[in-house]
């Protein structure tokens, strides 16, 4: 069994280190992508990692940008070791370290805010829907129930947090607003507006996720919700990014134990949410110590999750 990765070090420019991933500088027009096997709950990256998982957020990436490729362009290039050694040399000695958790990807510019897709009432939008009757201030119909199925699939935009930092949601509005500041250079080629291209994010990620949950349905898997980041490209085209419908960003139901009323088992690491919310701590760093059953409990979800998804597996 290969040891957990709990931080890469690779010889290449380091552009960020996020809480899981580290991205590195390839060249003008690539990035390398590497999943580590570290684990955040409530935006605290905790001292024990989680064997495999960077290569279950990977593959399973993979696995969906190839799949829905036809909805929407994504930023793969390849996931293959021996492809992306043969077009980064310098990374041969290091090529058993990189395999089945990095990705060669396709530089873009980044969609400023996150692209949130809720299908079930869950999680913040349960405890939003109790107190406001609305989500994310989209008004829903009375009397759901924990879990329920909405109506139809809500777009709720996020704002990009910080290691350490919490995602906040924000308004529609403001996601254009943002996107219209911050990426006025980008655009300024191309025939888009930042609102048009807010909208057209909106479009691809309710497109992206019906396709996505009417796939995984046929696995006995409910996608609750998830979160997509898309980039654009020097035309303006927008791509899929980073990771896609991983137990990371997204809310896996097995379909087999859902009810309404109860929040199902989850594939994902809700376990170390559970357990975490039996201790007495503040939710601020250093995290606690994961017990050895909480971490391979845990493992075991993310490989099931992408036995079930892919119906492969993991290399």
């Amino acid at each position: 069994m290969t040891a957990p990765l709990v931080e890469s070090r690779l010889p290449l420019p380091m552009l960020r280190r996020g809480k899981v991933r580290e991205v590195y500088e390839v060249d003008r027009d690539a990035l390398l992508m590497v999943a580590s096997d570290r684990v955040s709950a409530f935006d605290v990256v905790l001292s024990e990692p989680v064997p495999h998982k960077g290569a279950v957020l990977t593959q399973l990436s993979a696995f969906w940008f190839r799949k829905l490729a036809g909805v929407l362009p994504h930023h793969l290039l390849t996931a293959a070791p021996d492809e992306i050694v043969a077009r980064v040399p310098v990374l041969a000695e290091h090529r058993e370290a990189i395999a089945g958790r990095a990705m060669l990807v396709q530089r873009t510019t980044p969609v400023p805010f996150e692209c949130v897709v809720r299908g079930y009432v869950i999680g913040s939008s349960w405890k939003d829907y109790q107190e406001t009757g609305a989500i994310c201030g989209i008004r829903l119909p009375a009397g759901l129930l924990q879990a329920a199925r909405l109506p139809e699939p809500i777009f709720t935009p996020a704002s990009k947090a910080e290691a350490g930092d919490h995602d906040e949601n924000i308004s529609f509005e403001e996601a254009q607003a943002r996107t219209e500041a911050l990426l006025a250079p980008d655009l300024a080629g191309t025939s888009k507006s930042g609102a048009q291209l807010v909208g057209e994010a909106r479009d691809a990620a309710l497109r992206l996720y019906s396709e996505a949950s009417n796939y995984a349905a046929t696995r006995g898997i409910i996608i609750a919700d998830t979160k997509f980041e898309f980039g654009i490209d020097a035309a303006g085209t927008l791509h899929l990014i980073d990771e896609a419908l991983t137990p990371d960003s997204s809310r896996f139901w097995p379909a087999s134990q859902y009810r309404e009323g109860i929040s199902p088992p989850s594939f994902d690491k809700q376990y170390v949410r559970d357990y975490l919310e039996t201790l007495d701590w503040n939710k601020r760093a250093p995290g606690p110590e994961l017990p050895v059953e909480v971490v391979e409990a845990t493992a075991a979800k993310y490989r099931e999750a992408h036995q079930r998804l892919t119906g492969q597996p993991l290399a």
